[in-house]
């Protein structure tokens, strides 16, 4: 694993966050809905960091896929948020990749008319965007796919719970195989009759 994002960076960006959304909200009262599997950790330490009454609130996301008249597609849903009507609402989320998902989201959101809706990411992808939306804060801008830690899963849901962001690196007995192969080390030897 390679270490993309110390625990210590992590930490220094959040609080930078916090303070920021501290002082633009100073004053109110800010429901916080963290995006939940990815976001949970990311949400925890934002939501420590942030000085104004915080009323803490999760949603989930689930895809579905589903063929409709012969036509296959991905829908999205999500775990009803409770009213926010009036509120201010300030979307948790730990990467922004192609923000499809926060985007619908979002909209879903302002259906209940918030009094405001702003996002919140640990990270973002620019290069991936596939709808027009930005973060109004961020952490980090990353182009890597396959970060792990603080939150964010590798396969088989593992990694979560590392204090740092990583890179995996490839498995190791899948390469060393594939470098036997290569060097035409690793073959077995027949008997002769």
């Amino acid at each position: 694993m390679r270490v993309a994002f110390t625990k210590e960076r992590l930490a220094s960006r959040v609080r930078q966050l916090g303070r920021t959304i501290s002082k633009d909200y100073a004053g109110r009262t800010l429901d916080v809905l963290v995006v939940l599997d990815n976001g949970f950790l990311f949400g925890a330490d934002l939501i420590r960091s942030i000085s104004v009454p915080v009323v803490c609130r999760f949603i989930r996301a689930e895809m579905r896929d589903v063929s409709l008249a012969g036509h296959a597609r991905r829908e999205i849903y999500f775990s009803w948020p409770p009213g926010l009507r009036g509120r201010d609402v300030l979307l948790v989320d730990a990467v922004l990749n192609t923000g499809v998902t926060q985007d619908f989201l979002m909209k879903q959101i302002l259906e209940g008319r918030p009094g405001s809706m702003k996002l919140a990411v640990l990270f973002d992808k620019p290069d991936a965007r596939k709808v027009n939306l930005k973060a109004e804060y961020t952490g980090f801008s990353s182009a890597s796919n396959s970060m792990v830690g603080f939150g964010l899963s590798g396969r088989a849901g593992l990694y979560r719970n590392l204090p740092y962001v990583g890179l995996p690196r490839p498995e190791r007995r899948r390469a060393s195989k594939a470098g036997r192969r290569r060097s035409g080390r690793g073959k077995v030897k027949g008997r002769k009759g």
